[in-house]
């Protein structure tokens, strides 16, 4: 028998399908899929069930309708693309500057979930190429509900890592807001003036929106912010080429050339200048463009912006209380929760551990409390965006849960710019850059 004869064989085609369906079944951790093993047997070999029942079974010399060849590609592609993007990559576009300069408004990425190993859904009853709503309206159903599980990965988050996760305040939107963080706003504003704005709309863990910031702390660290910069254990962490502060650059009345600004690789849609200083109120540069800007000739003095009043922070920066003391480039010292680990409750630490408790671990706070300590079920870890004068991060909602890690980033396919017109739009420079 030649080879092209033993590939095209049904019993080759169906022993090749049923091993690598083992093996899948072998990662998922759930034999009770090895009864799969009969439809793949039947699909190749007996041939008893019509599995793909909306394409016709035609008679010999009859001719395939062009509607129905369509509807079983159409399908086809729904289930491989939902396995890939279930199990191991994911599209994603970066919505807002909170990474810049390491990743840039407009990116699109394609994300690993291979890399810390794919969650297996918990929320399983979703519109295909959906994430959480359609046409406004949510795109799933909370019918069917899993616990927490995560298959294996290639390796654990490790620090420095750019990672996508489920943004851990997303449990609770405003429908006509669901980009604004409903819990800083009920802090600031009050729940009942809060909920008048708009329905209030409940998420699962695995449906919140999702987010990209840079670990910069693991479980079991102990973080610190200095003067905008991270300590971990007592040390300063490695200053990563995309990190940017912000700061004030006064002029001597005139404004920097744009392409000046652009070659630098700053935003001209983000910048502004104000003739009163004169100057740039609020100018991101990471440690190479600072060094540069201080070589323009029409450049008089450049402050960094650093953010030294507590008092302004108590309901913005977590823990949100008003005798932290902490601003976002001031934060800490802060202990990151390790799965397994207990810690002695006390009123000055309840702040930092309450909603992983009641929320992120569902576990009872008041016996927590009346216990005196907690031991932590799951892991947590620290994450902040490059641009850490515009970001979002960690330092204003707390801790990342482990069952919240969706994937890591792998490459850019495409990057394009708002402020642009086709063509001169995308980013060329970035076309297909691995991270």
């Amino acid at each position: 028998m030649r080879l092209k004869e033993i590939i095209r064989n049904k019993w080759t085609k169906c022993i090749f399908w049923a091993l690598l369906y083992t093996l899948w079944v072998i990662w998922l951790g759930n034999f009770w899929w090895l009864f799969g093993l009969v439809v793949i047997f039947d699909i190749f070999i007996t041939k008893k069930v019509h599995w793909n029942f909306w394409k016709k079974r035609y008679k010999e010399g009859e001719k395939p309708a062009a509607w129905n060849e369509w509807l079983d590609a159409v399908i086809f592609a729904v289930i491989v693309v939902t396995f890939i993007n279930t199990f191991w990559f994911q599209a994603f576009k970066i919505p807002s500057s909170s990474m810049e300069s390491s990743l840039l408004t407009g990116d699109h990425l394609f994300v690993s979930k291979l890399t810390y190993g794919p969650r297996v859904p918990q929320t399983p009853l979703t519109i295909p190429f959906t994430h959480n709503t359609i046409f406004g309206k949510e795109s799933y159903s909370t019918l069917i509900q899993n616990d927490y599980r995560r298959l294996k990965g290639f390796r654990d988050v490790e620090r420095g890592d750019v990672v996508v996760f489920c943004f851990p305040h997303g449990d609770t939107i405003l429908r006509a807001a669901p980009a604004e963080d409903y819990h800083t706003l009920v802090r600031f504003y009050g729940k009942e003036k809060v909920e008048e704005i708009s329905e209030i709309v409940s998420r699962p863990s695995d449906k919140k929106d999702h987010y990209v910031k840079r670990c910069v702390a693991l479980p079991g660290d102990s973080l610190e912010v200095r003067n905008g910069f991270v300590w971990v254990n007592g040390e300063q962490q490695e200053i990563y080429k995309g990190v940017q502060l912000t700061y004030q650059v006064k002029t001597s009345g005139q404004r920097i050339n744009s392409k000046t600004l652009e070659n630098l690789g700053l935003n001209l849609s983000e910048l502004y200048f104000d003739a009163t200083l004169p100057g740039y109120p609020a100018m991101p540069l990471t440690a190479a463009m600072l060094e540069e800007v201080k070589t323009l000739p029409n450049v008089e003095s450049i402050e960094c912006q650093l953010d030294t009043d507590p008092s302004r922070c108590s309901l913005e920066i977590f823990p949100f209380t008003e005798d932290s003391g902490w601003t976002r480039d001031f934060f800490g010292p802060l202990w990151i929760p390790q799965k397994g680990e207990t810690v002695k409750l006390t009123e000055a630490n309840l702040p930092l551990y309450q909603r992983i408790i009641s929320v992120y671990e569902e576990s009872d706070l008041q016996s927590a409390i009346e216990a005196g300590e907690y031991t932590f079920k799951q892991d947590y870890y620290f994450m902040m965006g490059d641009n850490r004068h515009n970001s979002l991060d960690s330092r204003y909602w707390g801790f990342v849960p482990e069952d919240h890690i969706v994937g890591k980033p792998v490459v850019i396919w495409l990057s394009t710019d708002k402020a642009r017109q086709f063509p001169s739009n995308i980013r060329w420079g970035r076309f297909m850059k691995f991270l």
